[in-house]
């Protein structure tokens, strides 16, 4: 009777793309290696391809993880407050606890998981490109909800506030990358939310 070749009857998938999430996460996509995945989850190359087919699919999949898990969080503060400006608040708080918590202090694995633009990784930063398009798009979505309830000025360019707390949640994962304190950022949160002050 053939001996079957395939992962250990031990190894948990889910567990596993958790662990490769956490590498992507820390190192970005170019940087990660085949080895640092397979050391951290504790299998061979041949189980890594059997399971996930290459490093870019294994990356797509740690993607969508991320956007159900840790991405979730932040967006979902989107919802938890009862005025735009509590939301945004909201929002922007998560985003420096993950990234303040995130391995390494690498920041948003949205926005740092890959940056050098290789040819061959174009596709996977269009990829998070992407999601950091539905990201600003829900943030406009909860602004002009706080404009029909009379929480957000009429006077307010929505879509030029939104792309500055888009770009905010990216300033927070860069600086926490930097090694800036949950103190530090957190200072920045009054100064950002003015540009919502009502007039």
């Amino acid at each position: 009777m053939a001996v079957s070749r395939g992962r250990p009857r031990s190894f948990d998938r889910h567990d596993a793309l958790r662990t490769v999430m956490k590498v992507f996460w820390e190192k970005g996509y170019e940087a990660a290696q085949l080895n640092d995945m397979t050391a951290a989850i504790g299998i061979t190359p041949p189980s890594f391809y059997a399971a996930f087919g290459s490093k870019e699919a294994a990356f797509r999949e740690a993607v969508d993880l991320y956007k159900a898990t840790t991405a979730s969080v932040f967006l979902g503060a989107l919802e938890t407050g009862e005025t735009a400006q509590d939301s945004i608040r909201a929002m922007l708080k998560a985003s420096i606890d993950v990234a303040v918590c995130s391995p390494n202090s690498a920041g948003c694995m949205l926005i740092t998981g890959v940056m050098s633009c290789q040819p061959e990784s174009a596709p996977l930063s269009e990829l998070l490109k992407s999601i950091r398009q539905e990201s600003f798009a829900l943030i406009e979505k909860r602004l002009m909800r706080g404009r029909e309830e009379g929480d957000v000025a009429p006077d307010v360019d929505i879509p030029v506030l939104a792309r500055f707390y888009s770009g905010m949640m990216q300033t927070i994962s860069m600086q926490a990358r930097d090694g800036l304190s949950r103190e530090q950022l957190e200072a920045q949160l009054d100064p950002a939310m003015a540009a919502l002050a009502q007039h």
